[in-house]
This record gives structure tokens, C-alpha cells and sequence, in this order.
């Protein structure tokens, strides 16, 4: 049985593929347009060339899904070899140049002599509604962001005063500038109206709004340059958050449904700091198949690692690769954990007894609940709290 390795430079719009044998010899090498015509005339090429093929790719999503699904809809194995490691494998390869062949070359090389690669597998539809929902999220919340910057910059070059007072991540400060944007406007209103006005628009707390808004109208009665385009533009950002706001509140009903409709929806959502947010996160993340991780160490892959030489021992400093998104969703619900889980807590104000930073203390917590989470799916068992120890009298 002939076995061959395939490496797969992956692109946008082309990607190029190199064949080797066993003793490393190229048997192809050859440029592919990304178009399933295209892509499976090279499968049918390569796996002309071997009794067993074995592919290796360095993209997982992006302009790679189509050879991807090609690949494992006709049942060939598919490594994952991320770009860090090809480059710094390429050190080790002949030649100071880089181009996609040699790229695809040290793919295949690596795909036929590591055994520590991961499987790429087929992705349940669930679980890819979840990632492009979450996806779509991440890019909303970021597009929000930036949008409150740049409304609290047009508002401090009118009103500095009013733009100390507001927290424009919620919605009353947002309905206010959407109707009143300078000094005299909101002067000229008085609390009473300006109460009215936002409790027909259902802003909680009117009066307090309403209270700061005047105050800060009060110390300032220069009108600057420009002063109504830039109202103009406050109102038009305002609106523009404010429609972010709906569209992500859309997002987050949509990911909620199609995570509960997870096998693992109900034993994620039991963990304390994990709702349907974090737990789509985590599946997105994963995949939702947790027999592709060999263990919780390989699942969690942000724990330090040892940096020791010669007589310096016990050296640790964050590994360079690890699935950010998985440390996030940990981290994020380890914090959330510690204000509504008293074991915890109690784990927190151990490490920090212990000396360890406040950021330290919720990585060591993020973890263990990494462990836990692991067991809980392994076993197929919703979280329960630990009964507490009652002593005999």
C-alpha cells in the first residue's frame, strides 16, 4: 500500500497543493482555483498517485471551507497545521525564499511526520449556525464600540460636561442625545420637560437623567464652533448605536435558540457564569465535539508552560498558541463565577491568599472550571454544587 501526503497552501481565491511520498519526494505540484470543479479534479489527480492519501491544510475556516468540505464529504483524513507552525518550521527547510509551493511542501512533510496534529472533521450544521451567529456578534459588538467612540468625541468638542455625566452603553443616554445635543437645547427644556420627554420614551429613571443633563447645562453657556453640524452628527450616531443595539439584542435571541437546542446546551448552561452566550461561544469554539481534545490539558491549552534551562528551573510564562476563544469564554465566566458561586469564590480568595494576582487567581479558577466542565460532558451530568460538610455534634 502506497501512502502519500498531501499539503495544501490555502487561499482565497487559489490555493496550491503539494504531493510526497514516503521518503519526501514531490510527486505534484500544482496551483488550484478555489472552485469545486477544480478541486475535485485535483482529488481524483492525488489520489492517483497513492493507495492513501493523507491531507494537511493551515486554514480551518475562511477561504478553506470549500476544499475542506470537499475533502471530508468524500471521507479523506484532514489535518489542521496552523500558520505559526508552518512558519516556524519553514526554518527548517532548505531556502531563505517563501512561496506557496514551498509552504504547501513543509504542509505535507509535517502532515507525514507529526503525530500531534489535529483531525479536522465534518462541523455539525448546529454547531456552524453558532459560529457564524457568534461571528456576526462579535463584529456587531466591535462595530458598536467603535461607534460610542466616536460619538463621545463629537460630543466632548461640544459638551465635555454632558459627556463626563452619560454612560452611553445604555439606552437613556442614548434616547436623550437622539433628541438634545447642546448646552442651550437642553436648557431651554428644564428638568420638567426633559423629565416628560424621556419618560414617553420609556427611559428609566427620567428624573435622574434629566437632573445631570440640566447640571451640566448649567456649566456651560459658550456655544462653540461648529456647534450644530456637530449636533447633527451626535443625533445621527446616536441613532446608528441605537440600531446596533437592536440588531445585537436580534443576534443574541437567535444564538439562545440554537443553543438550547444543543445535546450539551443543558450540561454547559449548568455551570455557574455560563449562560447561552458563552455556552454557544464554547461550542462555536470547540466544535462541540470534545473527543477531538485527548484530554482537559489539551482542551484548556492556556496553562503556563515551563521555560526552564541549565540550573533555572520552575521558569513559567504563557504559551504562544492557544484557542483564545476557549481562554475567553473561561476566563469571562470565571469572573462572573465569583460573584454568584461561592465555591468559586472561595477558590479566588484562596489563590489571592496565596499571594497571586487578582488576573492570576481567574486564570488558576478558569482552569479548574476547565476540569470541571470536562467531566461534567465526559459523564454527560448537569454541574451540582458541592453539599456542604456537616460535623457530628
Amino acid at each position: 500500500m502506497t501512502a502519500i501526503w498531501a499539503g495544501l497552501d490555502a487561499g482565497k481565491t487559489h490555493h496550491h497543493c503539494v504531493v510526497i511520498d514516503e521518503s519526501g519526494k514531490r510527486l505534484l505540484s500544482r496551483r488550484v482555483a478555489n472552485e469545486e470543479t477544480e478541486l475535485l479534479k485535483l482529488l481524483t489527480d492525488v489520489l492517483g498517485l497513492g493507495d492513501e492519501a493523507t491531507w494537511g491544510i493551515d486554514l480551518a475556516d475562511g477561504g478553506a471551507a470549500l476544499v475542506i468540505a470537499v475533502l471530508l464529504n468524500h471521507g479523506q483524513p484532514l489535518l489542521y497545521i496552523p500558520g505559526r507552525t508552518v512558519n516556524r518550521a519553514s526554518e527548517g527547510y532548505r531556502g531563505d525564499g517563501k512561496t506557496d509551493a514551498k509552504d504547501a511542501a513543509i504542509i505535507a512533510d509535517q502532515a507525514r511526520i507529526r503525530r500531534d496534529l489535529a483531525p479536522l472533521r465534518p462541523t455539525d450544521e448546529l454547531v456552524a449556525e453558532l459560529k457564524v451567529l457568534t461571528r456576526r456578534r462579535r463584529d456587531l459588538s466591535d462595530d458598536r464600540t467603535r461607534t460610542i467612540n466616536r460619538l463621545r468625541g463629537h460630543l466632548t468638542e461640544i459638551f465635555p460636561g454632558l459627556e463626563r455625566e452619560l454612560d452611553l452603553t445604555n439606552v437613556g443616554p442614548l434616547v436623550l442625545l437622539s433628541g438634545y445635543q447642546t448646552p442651550a437645547a437642553i436648557r431651554r427644556a428644564g428638568t420638567r420637560r426633559l423629565t416628560t420627554w424621556l419618560r414617553n420614551r420609556k427611559v428609566v429613571r427620567p428624573e435622574l437623567l434629566a437632573a445631570k443633563a440640566v447640571q451640566a447645562a448649567e456649566g456651560q453657556h459658550t456655544a462653540l464652533p461648529g456647534e450644530q453640524m456637530t449636533a447633527q452628527v451626535v443625533h445621527s450616531i446616536a441613532k446608528e448605536v441605537t440600531a446596533l443595539n437592536e440588531k445585537i439584542a436580534e443576534t443574541d435571541k437567535l444564538i439562545e435558540g440554537r443553543f438550547r437546542q444543543h445535546r450539551h446546551a443543558e450540561v454547559i448552561a449548568s455551570m455557574p457564569g455560563i449562560g447561552p452566550l458563552l455556552g454557544a461561544e464554547f461550542l462555536a469554539a470547540t466544535g462541540g465535539d470534545l473527543s477531538t481534545f485527548d484530554s482537559a490539558d489539551r482542551l484548556a491549552g492556556f496553562a503556563p508552560a515551563a521555560r526552564d534551562s541549565g540550573k533555572v528551573s520552575g521558569n513559567l510564562h504563557r504559551p504562544t498558541r492557544y484557542n483564545r476563544r476557549v481562554q475567553r469564554v473561561f476566563y469571562t465566566s470565571a469572573l462572573i463565577s465569583i460573584r454568584c458561586c461561592d465555591e468559586s469564590r472561595r477558590f479566588y480568595d484562596r489563590k489571592r491568599a496565596e499571594g497571586k494576582r487578582h488576573s492570576q487567581a481567574v486564570m488558576a479558577l478558569a482552569r479548574r472550571r476547565v476540569n470541571v466542565l470536562w467531566a461534567l460532558l465526559r459523564d454527560g451530568r448537569c454541574y451540582q454544587p458541592t453539599p456542604p460538610v456537616t460535623h457530628a455534634a
